[in-house]
């Protein structure tokens, strides 16, 4: 390369990063297709974790494996003094039988890649490889976050446990979207995925006769009732501006239909996208299971707990990362609703200012979903994510 053409292409770094990642893309692909054979779930991600270690030490990154029991954290370092970025990628797949068909279709029975975390991995990877070139142009640095155990919601906590976000000033995260074609991005103002706790109600009746309930206290017509005023947690309540649901999603009891149980157990999640909901939400079903057992002559425990927050995507971060994506790629991005899935992100954007950015990803002629068994994200959207959050670094750290 001439020195004119690598000063031109200083000067114009739409270019420098479009022709870097069109000459990796190949190769980033084939690593998708590689971790998508070889599934593994929640902290099992070993041969995920060597292959990205791999990867970095290939590019001369600087890093360290065990974060978070099974995370990988690379380190750019700018050729300036200035803040910390972190962007954050999950390694984990989902205990799903893939029924795709594809040539690179999972080999470990029951696993699969259903949410694309393939994708995400190797996106960052991409990222990693343009940055360092990029780097003496870097005010800053830039920490690589590969995490662990994102399904399980726990992997961000582990990783923040081990020191991941010490010096970090802001975060950037990002996920796939099948809903959205490939090449569209997407945001969301403020909150946009929600919170995600979840309880374990356990009532104590009395075992005894179906013919002769007066000898006996039945769990099951308590549980009944909390099943139906659970639901007026959110219709009366809860502010009808602040979304929230409250689902039921397991009822265990009774072993035949002659004989009232002994006990009954509900399992539920509560989801919220603002905090003040998230209080009421577990103030009154606490109250409601309180009340069990005066109305019932029951005795119940509820068990609460809290799990990941609310994402809110701070002002600070999305702005200059929105611009940057339309300073590369045009006029692709659109704002998008929230949504009450959760997604533990959510953790490092508790504290430090950060976004979720949302990378279309269906392929044409396809409707697909996540976590579906036969998901097949158009990989189209590696190159592009990379695009995308590269050149969001580079302006943020210029």
């Amino acid at each position: 390369m001439s020195a004119a053409h690598s000063e031109r292409l200083k000067n114009d770094p739409e270019t420098r990063i479009r022709e870097a990642v069109a000459a990796i893309e190949p190769g980033l692909v084939a690593i998708r297709r590689d971790i998508h054979a070889h599934p593994e779930l929640g902290f099992e991600e070993m041969r995920t974790a060597g292959i990205v270690a791999a990867e970095l030490a290939r590019l001369g990154i600087p890093h360290r494996t065990g974060i978070g029991r099974t995370g990988v954290v690379g380190v750019i370092e700018g050729g300036r003094p200035g803040p910390t970025l972190a962007i954050r990628a999950d390694m984990d797949a989902l205990p799903i039988q893939e029924e795709t068909g594809l040539a690179f279709a999972s080999t470990v029975p029951g696993t699969m890649h259903a949410c694309g975390h393939d994708i995400h991995t190797t996106t960052l990877l991409g990222v990693a490889e343009v940055l360092r070139g990029l780097a003496p142009q870097l005010a800053g640095r830039v920490v690589l976050v590969f995490q662990p155990a994102e399904e399980a919601l726990g992997g961000a906590a582990a990783m923040i446990a081990d020191g991941v976000l010490e010096g970090v000033d802001m975060a950037l995260g990002f996920h796939n979207h099948p809903d959205m074609p490939v090449g569209r991005f997407a945001y969301v103002r403020g909150s946009t995925l929600a919170a995600a706790d979840r309880f374990d109600l356990v009532i104590r009746g009395r075992s005894g006769h179906a013919a002769h309930p007066e000898l006996a206290i039945d769990p099951i017509v308590a549980a009944g009732a909390f099943i139906g005023q659970a639901q007026t947690v959110v219709s009366r309540e809860i502010d009808p501006l602040l979304p929230a649901v409250v689902t039921i999603g397991m009822v265990q009891g009774g072993t035949a239909p002659n004989i009232i149980p002994e006990t009954v157990t509900l399992k539920g999640t509560v989801r919220t996208l603002q905090p003040a909901a998230r209080d009421v939400a577990e103030a009154a079903l606490r109250r409601l299971a309180a009340g069990l057992d005066a109305m019932h002559r029951t005795r119940s425990a509820l068990d609460f707990r809290r799990g990941v927050p609310p994402l809110i995507n701070a002002e600070s971060v999305l702005e200059p990362a929105v611009a940057a994506v339309r300073r590369q790629l045009g006029e692709v991005l659109a704002e998008g609703r929230p949504s009450m899935g959760a997604e533990d992100f959510a953790e490092f954007a508790e504290r430090v200012p950060a976004f979720h950015l949302r990378v279309g990803s269906g392929a044409p002629g396809r409707d697909d979903h996540l976590h579906n068994d036969r998901y097949q994200p158009d990989e189209r959207c590696i190159g592009l994510g990379v695009q995308a959050l590269s050149r969001i670094a580079l302006d943020m750290l210029a």
